[in-house]
């Protein structure tokens, strides 16, 4: 299991976009649609083969399935990081031996890029949504073709009033992830060309 990306979250794309631009101080890049769920992303690339993700509903669309993702159907006030999403080899292999109801492997699209993501059927992950997300990719990672502005991941601290047992669960191993107990939330230290950022 590896860090793969993060997700911001917003009420609409443009307020996830705003959010991120306003506190990393770069542009991000237009991504796509997500037909099964029924929405859209924009994209930010980050050293180390990662990346930075705007989501939010696309008003345009109908999701063939309910509950969305990243439990956007209810998702409402300011943009904010809603969801970490780590990288597995064997995506079902990982699910059967989690002991808690971390989704079922879904296969999604975005253009010519293809993945397999375990979403539960509530569209809620647990630990009130501060589990990550398991992905894998079936096809080439997008990192590669995000144009770089200058930007690395320092540090994500995953906040949970159950933060030793959530971590405990996880098999990652990563110094960049810290788990801290307290209210639910995320706080993402970045080095940026304007210096150190805190994008929450």
């Amino acid at each position: 299991m590896k860090l793969d990306h993060l997700a911001v979250a917003g009420e609409t794309l443009e307020a996830a976009v705003a959010h991120v631009e306003a506190v990393l101080g770069v542009p991000m890049q237009p991504g796509g649609q997500h037909p099964v769920y029924g929405t859209h992303n924009a994209l930010l690339g980050l050293d180390d083969g990662l990346y930075l993700e705007a989501i939010a509903v696309d008003p345009d669309a109908e999701p063939e399935r309910r509950p969305r993702w990243f439990d956007l159907d209810r998702f409402f006030g300011p943009a904010r990081i809603g969801n970490w999403i780590c990288r597995c080899e064997d995506l079902s292999a990982v699910l059967q031996a989690l002991p808690v109801a971390a989704g079922q492997p879904v296969p999604l699209s975005r253009g010519d890029l293809r993945w397999q993501m375990a979403v539960p059927e509530s569209g809620v992950l647990p630990f009130d949504n501060m589990f990550p997300a398991l992905i894998q990719w079936q096809s080439d990672h997008p990192a590669p073709r995000l144009t770089q502005q200058g930007c690395r991941l320092l540090r994500l601290s995953v906040t949970h009033p159950e933060a030793e047992a959530l971590s405990d669960l996880l098999l990652l191993q990563d110094p960049r992830v810290s788990f801290e107990t307290g209210p639910a939330g995320y706080e993402a230290l970045f080095d940026t060309p304007h210096g150190r950022r805190i994008l929450r």
